[in-house]
Parts: C-alpha cells; structure tokens; sequence
C-alpha cells in the first residue's frame, strides 16, 4: 500500500471519526472503502452515459420496442 496525505476542514475530519466509531474501522478503511464506492459510482455513471448516448444515435425500432413490452406484459411485474 501508499501512504496518502490528505487536507481535509475539521467538520468533515469529525463526522469521519464519527462513522469510524459507529463502524468499528479506521480512517484509512473508511476512506479506501469511500474512494472505491466514489470510482464505482463514476463507473457505473459513465457506462449509463455511453447506453443514453447509444440509443440517441440508434433508438429502438418500433418492432423492438413492441417486443420488449410483450416480454414485459408475460413476465408481469415481478421479473
């Protein structure tokens, strides 16, 4: 592992220490497990952008959006 240092305001700095408490970790944990959460969100934001921009250049055809609502109408709700 690398050894960051970090400057963060003394608000923030408190509610970590807060939830460390409450979570039983430590600073680091909490703050590894928070930036991997943060590039995970950002990742997942980013293959949503791609898949919006995909169907704006290429939308369902109306025999496809027919389709899909059929399967949705067999499946009902619960699928």
């Amino acid at each position: 592992m690398v050894t960051v240092q970090m400057t963060l305001d003394e608000q923030l700095v408190k509610k970590v220490d807060d939830m460390v408490q409450k979570l039983r970790t430590s600073r680091s944990a909490f703050a590894r497990q928070a930036l991997k959460d943060a590039i995970k969100k950002h990742e997942i934001l980013e293959l949503e952008r791609q898949h919006r921009e995909g169907y704006l250049k290429k939308p369902l055809t109306k025999d496809e959006l027919m389709f899909i609502e059929n399967v949705e109408r067999a499946w009902g709700d619960d699928y």
